[in-house]
């Protein structure tokens, strides 16, 4: 892998992770200079102990643009945000992100001390880092058309974005995800991603570490190596490699939902060994083949939403690696709609169970 770091004419970075290390990246850019108006502000809820971050510029971002317009798609035009001829994959900072400060040592103080007693009521600024991930400078793929190698090269920039964000001060945890699919609320076309770095750890892996720690002190023992370790050997498997398994997750929260870990435990990609990384993308390609193959041709590529969960930078001991995949559609003419018990009381109602999702996953191999 190369990578080749340079600079947009706003003051954006913009990284090219190229296969061949001969691939000179010498273009100068010299479109728009004026960096897009941000604010962008971090909010704390101690009624649900949850962080929320609003950020208004958001509102006005490009939104399902013609293709002739896509900003995603290599071009020296103004309405790319590439100006090369064509690349590999390309990272670079969000021109509308949530996160709009790079962090440091007084941001993240003011954004913890939202928590602090008669503050609940104020905010901060939203110091972290949003950045976009283009898998391939084809405007009409999608991740489960990419050949294997180019797979094994998104998993080598993932891991290098988790590497270096994890390094910036005022960044506490790194989340790198994809959606595809209107359906999921997905603004662009062009197979991509998005890396958040977040000045906080998120509500769900607050929740997560507590679950691990009381299930260390009643027990002893790492609570993701015990799943691990009982759905590997049973009914909810969907593929099973030398060093990752796919399962259905008992409770899971989606009509389609696998998990999908490394079988050694490691706390972030950056940890990942030699084989683990040589077998993921044909195990990986495999999974999203299967979901692409669930209601046929007819209503379209399957939506879904595919993310890998982390350790936060100050605790990785306890903590598991791993990507978790779901659709938000149940059949070919229904989709997953979160409602009022999903989305007030946090309590999911699943119409599929996950044995026969598992089953039927498997078929589709």
């Amino acid at each position: 892998m190369k990578k080749t770091v340079t600079q947009m004419p706003d003051g954006r970075r913009l990284i090219y992770y190229d296969v061949r290390d001969d691939v000179a990246r010498d273009e100068v850019d010299a479109r728009y200079a004026t960096r897009a108006v941000t604010t962008s502000e971090v909010r704390y809820d101690p009624l649900r102990g949850e962080w929320v971050l609003i950020a208004a510029h958001r509102q006005g971002r490009t939104y399902q643009p013609p293709s002739d317009e896509c900003p995603l798609c290599p071009s020296p035009a103004g309405h790319s945000e590439i100006m090369a001829a064509g690349y590999d994959v390309v990272v670079f900072e969000n021109r509308f992100p949530s996160l709009t400060g790079h962090g440091g040592p007084d941001a993240l103080r003011a954004v913890q001390g939202l928590r602090a007693p008669g503050r609940h009521w104020e905010s901060a600024p939203s110091a972290g880092r949003c950045e976009v991930m283009c898998f391939s400078s084809d405007h009409e793929a999608s991740f489960a058309d990419l050949p294997p190698a180019q797979v094994a090269l998104v998993l080598a920039a993932w891991t290098d974005r988790t590497a270096e964000l994890s390094r910036t001060p005022g960044v506490e945890q790194v989340f790198l995800f994809e959606d595809r699919g209107k359906e999921t609320g997905m603004s662009l076309v062009h197979p991509h991603g998005q890396i958040y770095a977040y000045p906080f750890v998120t509500p769900r892996t607050e929740r997560v570490l507590a679950a691990v720690a009381a299930h260390r002190d009643r027990t002893g023992r790492n609570l993701f190596d015990d799943l691990l370790a009982t759905e590997s050997r049973g009914e909810r498997v969907v593929i099973q490699g030398r060093h990752w398994t796919a399962f259905v997750p008992n409770a899971a929260h989606w009509p389609y939902e696998v998990h999908l870990y490394p079988r050694r435990r490691v706390p972030d990609l950056t940890a990942l060994d030699d084989d683990a990384r040589a077998e993921f993308p044909d195990l990986y390609l495999d999974l999203l083949r299967r979901f692409d193959r669930l209601f046929g041709a007819e209503p379209g590529p399957v939506p879904y939403i595919s993310a890998w969960l982390q350790a936060p930078v100050a605790a990785p001991e306890d903590f598991a690696l791993h990507l978790e995949l779901f659709t938000v559609r149940r059949s070919p003419v229904k989709l997953k709609h979160l409602a009022g018990s999903e989305l007030l009381m946090d309590v999911y109602v699943n119409e599929i169970a996950p044995e026969a999702a598992a089953a039927r996953l498997r078929e589709l191999g």
